[in-house]
């Protein structure tokens, strides 16, 4: 075998070392424009999948000092309408999304919801971008911060379906479809503002909450009242407290059950149908069977005062014959009921 050149050899061992060279400042370039022009590496996508997933703090945001008026706080854009007749409640529950991957947060308080559209009379035709960005520059001017945009994920979408019973009613958004804009406006005082948007080539919706502890607005009716509604109405509607998903008085159900008792002591024929009721949350069986403990337990605590048991029926009606809408607390709390019928 003919042995090669020393000249050649030495060539060899030279173009190598150079190529190496050059390929180790390839990369080393590569990795310096990726940091300049914002490139991830693979270190800070999972930093970013991490910072998705983490709980919504507000004390993230900054505190607005701007004054705003009611509720829904911002006039229309130029050009575009409500649908329909705004929903505008003292109290709702509504979910927002407000981190990308976490469970969507239920905010409640004064809530403002509505499709938007195009006015017909306007000389516009629709626009998204118009209204994302109306929308987008006149919350940031006040301090709003933008939290999430984008579409929700599905395990974010089954729960939002499992737990929001609003769904389809006005201002209701299309999640399945569509990305989501949601921001916050976060108030010294607590009664922090959350409002998010949703649009496509032809409409959009808007969804804003004032958050706010619930006011109870029912009081308890005394026996005076409680006759007078048996003889003028033939019945007497009461808002009797029990511990949740229980046939158990609460405190303030026993002071209920004793006005009943003084109605009843002062009249001896008097005999009385108790009738329960509930609202629609769960099962329309658990809900029924409710009902009828819950009554019964009304009339065993009556019978504890001296009434004589013959005077007393107890019946269980479940979440039949609402009185106020389910889809609000405060409907709720209006449902959750015990009737006194006259016999």
């Amino acid at each position: 075998m003919k042995k090669m050149p020393l000249q050649f050899l030495l060539f060899l061992v030279l173009s190598g070392f150079t190529l190496s060279c050059n390929n180790k400042s390839k990369e080393e370039n590569l990795q310096e424009d990726s940091t300049e022009t914002g490139l991830p590496d693979s270190d800070s996508k999972n930093n970013s999948t991490k910072n998705d997933t983490q709980p919504f703090d507000i004390n993230s945001i900054p505190v607005s000092d701007a004054a705003l008026s009611d509720i829904p706080f911002f006039s229309l854009p130029n050009n575009i309408i409500y649908q329909n007749k705004p929903l505008n409640r003292d109290y709702d529950e509504i979910y927002f999304p407000l981190t990308k991957g976490s469970t969507l947060e239920k905010i409640s308080g004064k809530s403002f919801k509505s499709y938007l559209v195009e006015d017909d009379k306007g000389s516009s035709d629709w626009s998204l971008p118009y209204l994302l960005k109306s929308y987008d520059d006149a919350i940031k001017s006040v301090g709003g911060v933008l939290v999430f945009e984008g579409e929700i994920s599905k395990e974010q979408s089954d729960y939002l379906k499992a737990n929001a019973t609003y769904l389809g009613e006005e201002g209701s958004i299309d999640y399945w479809n569509e990305p989501v804009k949601v921001y916050v406006i976060r108030k010294a005082a607590g009664d922090n503002i959350y409002i998010q948007l949703y649009g496509n080539s032809a409409s959009g919706a808007i969804q804003v909450v004032q958050k706010e502890p619930f006011k109870q607005t029912i009081t308890l009716l005394k026996a005076d009242q409680i006759q007078n509604d048996l003889n003028e109405k033939g019945k007497a509607v009461l808002h009797i407290n029990f511990d949740t998903d229980k046939a158990s008085l609460k405190p303030d159900g026993q002071d209920a059950v004793a006005e009943i008792a003084k109605v009843l002591q002062a009249n001896k024929d008097l005999k009385i149908e108790i009738n329960g009721y509930t609202d629609n949350a769960g099962t329309a069986d658990r809900n029924q069977k409710l009902s009828e403990a819950r009554a019964e337990a009304v009339k065993n605590e009556i019978i504890k005062t001296g009434i004589e048991t013959g005077r007393l029926t107890a019946k269980g009606f479940g979440q039949e014959a609402p009185i106020a809408d389910n889809s609000t607390e405060d409907g709720k709390a209006q449902n959750r009921r015990v009737e006194l019928v006259k016999r």
